[in-house]
């Protein structure tokens, strides 16, 4: 395991919030739309506190995406202040806590702050965890022609190319195939 298991969580969350609305994929729409789009993301990606679970809360969540995806648009050095930012405007108070079946992690908000608020500075967290140990090099954007879709690379060797939102690694195998048995035949 690269991140404690709190870190991976959070930053597989940061990444599926972003790659919910498509940088330049044209046939690819937003998915975080409806209330059931956000019950799908919340019931996969757990988080606690207090939810709401109205448009409100959905659209304070969905406007998280823009300073999450400039993350991935930096080197590690200029994730600091982004990083900063988002603890500074969540009022980022880290404590060890313990519940349901994880063991002692942090929350760095109380239970009742907004769910919008509560999502960034987990994502927040889990980037300090990045920068701490020196592992930007696995914060990635798709390596596809055609895809801009985030992740972060939690394989052992850190050799991740694509990401997991469009079968990107599969197309991409597919058409260095094709470019292979047409140079072949030529």
């Amino acid at each position: 395991m690269v991140f404690i298991h709190d870190t991976e969580q959070s930053l597989r969350a940061a990444a599926a919030l972003v790659n919910s609305l498509p940088e330049t994929d044209s046939e690819r729409v937003d998915t975080l739309v409806t209330q059931e789009d956000f019950d799908a993301y919340l019931d996969e990606y757990a988080y606690t506190g207090t939810f709401h679970r109205d448009d409100e809360e959905l659209d304070a969540v969905r406007a998280n995406r823009p300073r999450l995806r400039a993350l991935w648009d930096v080197d590690r050095e200029g994730a600091v202040p982004l990083v900063n930012a988002m603890l500074r405007d969540g009022r980022a108070l880290p404590q060890l806590v313990i519940h349901d079946e994880f063991d002692w992690h942090i929350h760095a908000t109380e239970p009742d702050a907004p769910l919008s608020v509560r999502m960034l500075v987990e994502a927040a967290m889990a980037f300090v965890d990045v920068i701490r140990s020196d592992q930007w090099d696995r914060v990635r954007i798709c390596e596809a022609d055609d895809c801009e879709s985030v992740y972060v690379d939690f394989s052992k060797n850190g050799s991740k190319r694509y990401c997991d939102t469009g079968n990107c690694g599969n197309r991409m195998n597919v058409i260095a195939y094709r470019r292979r048995k047409a140079a072949e035949s030529a």
